[in-house]
C-alpha cells in the first residue's frame, strides 16, 4: 500500500514525497481513510509508529477549502508538553508546505504577544498545551466556537500530567458536532471514560497491544548497586558502541548531577528537564539533533512523543516509577523500523518498579551481565593532548595528578579479594548482605553484578 491508496491530495502526496515517505505505517493506513471521512477515531499504537503523521497528514487535506477568522481557530491540537506541541508544528510545516494554511503555537515559556498576534490574524491550526490554551482563553484572547475538529494526542501523559480536567474543561467549550481524534499509546480507564464521553461512535484502531514494546529495541536489564550506577552507565557508554543515546531519570536534580558527571568524565552531554525555560529546552535538543553533544539527559518531559532520528540507545537511569513510563522511554529508539538497544539500570529498591514493568509489558526483560570489577580507564580512550604528550615523551605528572593517583591506588589496595560464592539462593542473599543492600534481592540479580 502507498499513500496514494489512502485518498490524499495530490499535492499533500508530493509533500510526503519530499519528506523521503513511501509507505504509510499500520497506524497511518488505518487511521487515514477514517479522519477523511470526517469519523471520530481512537488510535492505540505504541509509540514511534507514525501517530503524528496519522492525524496531520488527513487534517491538511479536511482544512484546504474554508475561511480563516480572527481569534476562532478551525482546529485544535491539545499535546501535553512543549516539546511534543513544537514537533508536531514541524509536522506540519512539512507537510503542508504546498497548502496555503496558518498555524499557531501555544505553549508555555515564552512570551505571549506573537501568540495573540498570530490568534488575532486567525489560523486553520492551533497546536496548544493545556495551561497556555485556558489562560488565553480566560484572558478572552481566543474564541473555541468555531473549532471543527479537535485531537487529543498522548492522552496517557495528559493523564500522568493531571491534565484531564482542563481537558474535559476545554471540550466543553467546543462545538457538539465536532470531529474528535484521540490518540494514546495505552488506554487506562480514565481515558476510556473521556472517550465514552466526548467522542461519538469513534472508530476503534488498534495497530498493537496497549503496552506493547517495539520489538526492534533490544532490551537489557542490568543489575547494580545504588551506588555503582554511574561507574555502569560509564562502562556501558564506552562498551556498547554507542552513537546517540538519551539516558532518563526520575528526578529533575539527578538529570543535572549526571550530565556533570558525564562531562567531568569526558562525554558531550547535555540535559534536558522541566526546570529548564523553553528556549534552553529547545536549545539543547537542537545541538542533540546536530550532533554536538550526543549523550541527552532527560527527565520524562523527553519520554513522550520526541521523534529524534539516529537515536541508537536508550537508557533509564533509574527505573521509572509508572511501568507505562517504560513504554514511552524505550521509543525513543528503534523508531521509523531502525534498531536499537535499551538498557535498565536495576537495584534492589527497585525489584518492585521492574516487576511492574514486565507485567505491563507481557514478558521478562533479558539480563545483561555487566561486570565493574575491570578497571575504567581500559575503556577510555586518550585525549589529543594525552597523544601528542605520549608521543613526544610525556611530562612530568603534576603535584595534583600524583596525589590523584596515590588516592586510587590506595583505595584499589583497601579492596580485598572477595571469595568465589556459588549461584544458590542463599550465596546470593549473603553476597547482597555483604554489599550493603537493602530488601529482597530479585531473582535475576546475578553474583557478577555484585562484583
Amino acid at each position: 500500500m502507498s499513500f496514494a491508496d489512502l485518498g490524499l491530495s495530490d499535492e499533500l502526496l508530493q509533500a510526503v514525497e519530499a519528506a523521503g515517505y513511501t509507505e504509510p505505517t499500520p497506524i497511518q493506513a488505518q487511521a487515514i481513510p477514517p479522519v477523511l471521512m470526517m469519523k471520530d477515531l481512537i488510535g492505540i499504537a505504541q509509540t514511534g509508529t507514525g501517530k503524528t503523521a496519522s492525524f496531520v497528514l488527513p487534517m491538511i487535506d479536511i482544512l484546504a477549502h474554508g475561511r480563516r477568522r480572527a481569534l476562532m481557530p478551525r482546529s485544535l491540537i491539545l499535546e501535553p508538553t512543549r516539546e511534543l506541541a513544537a514537533q508536531v508544528s514541524e509536522n506540519f510545516e512539512k507537510y503542508g508546505k504546498n497548502h496555503d494554511l496558518k498555524m499557531a503555537l501555544l505553549i508555555g515559556g515564552v512570551q505571549m504577544g506573537d501568540q495573540v498576534k498570530a490568534l488575532s490574524e486567525g489560523v486553520d491550526v492551533l497546536i496548544a498545551t493545556p495551561g497556555r490554551l485556558m489562560d488565553l482563553f480566560e484572558r478572552g484572547k481566543i474564541l473555541l466556537t468555531g473549532c471543527e475538529l479537535l485531537v487529543i494526542d498522548e492522552a496517557d501523559r495528559m493523564l500522568d500530567m493531571g491534565f484531564i480536567p482542563d481537558i474535559e474543561n476545554i471540550c466543553a467549550k467546543l462545538p457538539t458536532n465536532r470531529q474528535t481524534l484521540l490518540f494514546s499509546a495505552t488506554m487506562p480507564p480514565p481515558i476510556k471514560k473521556l472517550a465514552d464521553r466526548f467522542l461519538s461512535n469513534p472508530k476503534y484502531i488498534e495497530v498493537a497491544r496497549p503496552a506493547t514494546t517495539n520489538t526492534n529495541i533490544a532490551q537489557h536489564k542490568v543489575a547494580v548497586p545504588a551506588r555503582k550506577k554511574r561507574e555502569a552507565l560509564r562502562h556501558l557508554l564506552h562498551a556498547d558502541d554507542v552513537s546517540t543515546a538519551i539516558v532518563f531519570c526520575n528526578r529533575k536534580t539527578a538529570v543535572r548531577e549526571l550530565a556533570k558527571s558525564l562531562k567531568r568524565h569526558g562525554f558531550a552531554a547535555g540535559e534536558i528537564h522541566g526546570d529548564m525555560d523553553q528556549p534552553a529546552r529547545l536549545a539543547e535538543l537542537d545541538r542533540f539533533k546536530a550532533g554536538e553533544i550526543n549523550i541527552l539527559c532527560a527527565s520524562d518531559v523527553a519520554a513522550r512523543g520526541l521523534d529524534i532520528k539516529g537515536v541508537s540507545h536508550v537508557f533509564n537511569f533509574d527505573t521509572p516509577w509508572h511501568p507505562d513510563d517504560y513504554v514511552h522511554r524505550i521509543g525513543r529508539t528503534g523508531r521509523g523500523g531502525a534498531t536499537g538497544r535499551a538498557f535498565t539500570l536495576v537495584t534492589p529498591e527497585d525489584a518492585e518498579a521492574i516487576e511492574s514493568v514486565e507485567k505491563l509489558t507481557g514478558g521478562k526483560i533479558p539480563i545483561y551481565e555487566l561486570r565493574l570489577d575491570e578497571p575504567e580507564e581500559r575503556f577510555q580512550e586518550a585525549s589529543p593532548r594525552q597523544r601528542r604528550e605520549g608521543q613526544s615523551g610525556g611530562r612530568e605528572t603534576s603535584p595534583r595528578v600524583k596525589r590523584d593517583q596515590s588516592a586510587r591506588q590506595q583505595e584499589q589496595s583497601a579492596v580485598k579479594p572477595r571469595k568465589a560464592r556459588g549461584t544458590r539462593r542463599e550465596d546470593l542473599d549473603i553476597g547482597a548482605a555483604e554489599e550493603g543492600w537493602n530488601g529482597p534481592v530479585p531473582d535475576f540479580l546475578s553474583v557478577s553484578a555484585l562484583v
